[in-house]
């Protein structure tokens, strides 16, 4: 099938960067350019904004951005969000939630989010791999430990039933799951470029230094993820496989 007829990804952004770092785009600009994905393969709506949701049909599948919000503030557009992903990871639409997108994704299935009880996680950070995350087609294949981008304050403190967890760091133990054969969320930041991730540390630089870390440190200790990165890409080609787009 021609490039020209592909179905587009949908891609709900729930969120703006720091304000530091708007001067390089949204994350609706950051994951499509990370995914490989062109202007035209991409549909964006902004939920936060309160823009409506479409239906699901015509999209090769759906990917849920990272925001500054809290899921258990329980916006209305995030549970409005939450009830339409819930009815779309049970029709089968391919998932893939990131930060946020993870978050609002979990509680959609039934898990629960809260604040993370040891607090902020920041910075380039070492994830691991569970076994079952050989199996997975996001997952197989890749080394059993690797870097990732991360900065979150919630977290999902129990996935969904029936979830499968596949990757977990030192401070979280879910950093990534799979719902179902079609529904992944994503604690790291698998579109983030060392670039996005120091700027985070700058903006987040005084509430570093108030947690009692050195945000000098922390931004030295950033490197490039490109692991990660193939783990965002490996969604949009197994989504396309899944939906013959």
């Amino acid at each position: 099938m021609s490039k020209s007829v592909r179905a587009p990804f949908l891609i709900l952004e729930t969120g703006q960067p720091v304000p530091s770092m708007r001067r390089h785009r949204g994350f609706p600009h950051w994951i499509r350019v990370a995914a490989g994905l062109a202007a035209d393969d991409t549909v964006v709506v902004n939920v936060q904004a309160g823009e409506a949701l479409p239906g699901r049909e015509g999209f090769a599948g759906t990917l849920i951005t990272g925001s500054g919000a809290m899921v258990t503030d329980r916006a209305e557009w995030s549970e409005r969000s939450a009830d339409w992903l819930r009815e779309a990871a049970h029709a089968g639409m391919p998932l893939l939630g990131i930060c946020y997108g993870h978050q609002l994704l979990a509680h959609a299935l039934g898990g629960e989010v809260a604040d993370h009880p040891a607090g902020r996680e920041m910075g380039t950070i070492g994830l691991a791999l569970h076994d079952s995350a050989a199996h997975d087609p996001l997952f197989a294949g890749l080394p059993v430990a690797f870097p990732a981008q991360a900065t979150h304050l919630q977290t999902v403190l129990r996935p969904p039933d029936g979830a499968t967890v596949l990757a977990r760091s030192e401070h979280d133990a879910c950093h990534a799951f799979r719902w179902g054969e079609r529904a992944w969320g994503l604690q790291f930041h698998p579109e983030f470029s060392a670039t996005h991730m120091r700027g985070y540390v700058q903006a987040r630089r005084d509430a570093l230094l108030r947690e009692g870390r050195c945000p000098n440190t922390v931004a030295r200790e950033v490197s490039a993820t490109p692991h990660a990165r193939r783990v965002l890409r490996r969604f949009v080609r197994h989504a396309r496989t899944l939906s013959g787009h």
